[in-house]
């Protein structure tokens, strides 16, 4: 059985990876106490024209992450190959899901993929204080929701951003 301490982040690499790498920066930067073990840094598809190929890597990382980040652009939930199998693959594992949104909205918006729309995650805006906590502190949160039997769409209170000084 795999460790589960990974971090899986979702993405549109072709409109979105300058966020990904921003976020892995993030991480290496000193200055920041953000943090994160990636799922990314597994595995690479050997053979990238083979999508079977591609997604028996991605199970591979899956089966050690705890969380699934979505980073949530503008055509993120028009992507019906890998995406939306990443979040269907997330949902069945029950991972805590954290829907960023890089246009800054607090709550979920009309970007969301219909595949978590009505699924149980938290929506930050992209920001490295808000993402940091939303990591640490939405698992126990996920879990607890879980346990109640609730599910849709979470967001932090104007408190919470207020607190981080946002």
């Amino acid at each position: 059985m795999a460790y589960r301490n990974k971090t899986y982040i979702c993405f549109d690499g072709d409109t979105d990876m300058r966020y990904y790498r921003l976020m892995t920066a993030w991480a290496e930067n000193e200055k920041f106490t953000f943090d994160f073990h990636n799922a990314h840094d597994l595995n690479t598809a050997r053979d990238t024209s083979q999508e079977e190929s591609i997604k028996r890597q991605l199970r591979e990382r899956f089966a050690n992450s705890k969380l699934l980040i979505v980073l949530i652009g503008e055509k993120t939930k028009l992507l019906t190959k890998f995406v939306k199998w990443e979040m269907e693959v997330a949902l069945k594992l029950d991972l805590p899901i954290i829907g960023v949104n890089l246009n800054g909205v607090r709550h979920r918006d009309d970007r969301c993929p219909p595949a978590i729309r009505e699924s149980l995650a938290i929506y930050v805006p992209f920001g490295v204080k808000i993402v940091e906590y939303a990591m640490t502190n939405w698992p126990d949160s996920h879990t607890e929701h879980r346990k109640e039997g609730e599910t849709g769409p979470y967001y932090y209170t104007d408190q919470t951003y207020k607190n981080l000084g946002l």
